[in-house]
C-alpha cells in the first residue's frame, strides 16, 4: 500500500471536535507548498467540494471496529462502525462536502466543512451532481434524527 501524504491542512474554524452546527463554520484549506497554486486552477467554477481528511486526534485505542449506539445514544440501535460515519473508524478517514467560498493562491476558503483546525487533508475533489446517488436514497430514522442539527 502506498503511503498517503496530506495535500493540505485545515486552518481556522473549530479547534475542538464536537458534533452539530457545522454549517456556520468557515475555514481555509491551505494547500501544501509542494503544489503550485495552479493545482487549483478552475476549482472556483464549482460551488461545492468533497474533502477527504484524517481524523488526526483519534487515538489508536479509541478506534472502534464493531457495533455501537451512534453518539452513545441508547435510544438508537446498535449499528456497525461501517453503518455510520463516526470519527473512531478503523482508518480514521473522513469525507465531507462543503461549500466553496473562494480560492486565493494556495488557500481554499470553505463553509460547512466538518473538520477542525490542523486537520490533515488527504484529497480535494470538486463536487459534481453526476457523482450524487442514482435513484432513491433511503436511510433509517435514527440517521435522520442524528443529522437534524449537524449542518
Amino acid at each position: 500500500m502506498t503511503n498517503i501524504i496530506p495535500v493540505g491542512t485545515v486552518r481556522g474554524g473549530r479547534t475542538e471536535p464536537f458534533d452539530d452546527a457545522w454549517g456556520v463554520e468557515k475555514a481555509v484549506i491551505r494547500l501544501d507548498e509542494r503544489f503550485e497554486p495552479d493545482a487549483l486552477a478552475g476549482l472556483d467554477a464549482f460551488s461545492h467540494l468533497e474533502i477527504v481528511y484524517q481524523f488526526h486526534l483519534v487515538a489508536a485505542d479509541k478506534v472502534q471496529t464493531g457495533a455501537r449506539h451512534p453518539r452513545g445514544n441508547p435510544d438508537w440501535p446498535l449499528v456497525g462502525i461501517f453503518a455510520q460515519r463516526g470519527k473512531n473508524r478503523p482508518n480514521r478517514i473522513g469525507v465531507s462536502r462543503c461549500r466553496l467560498l473562494s480560492v486565493e493562491g494556495r488557500d481554499i476558503h470553505v463553509a460547512g466543512l466538518d473538520a477542525i483546525d490542523g486537520t490533515p487533508v488527504l484529497d480535494i475533489k470538486p463536487y459534481m451532481a453526476e457523482f450524487g446517488p442514482i435513484g432513491e436514497v433511503t436511510q433509517p430514522e435514527w440517521a435522520t434524527e442524528l443529522m437534524r442539527e449537524y449542518y
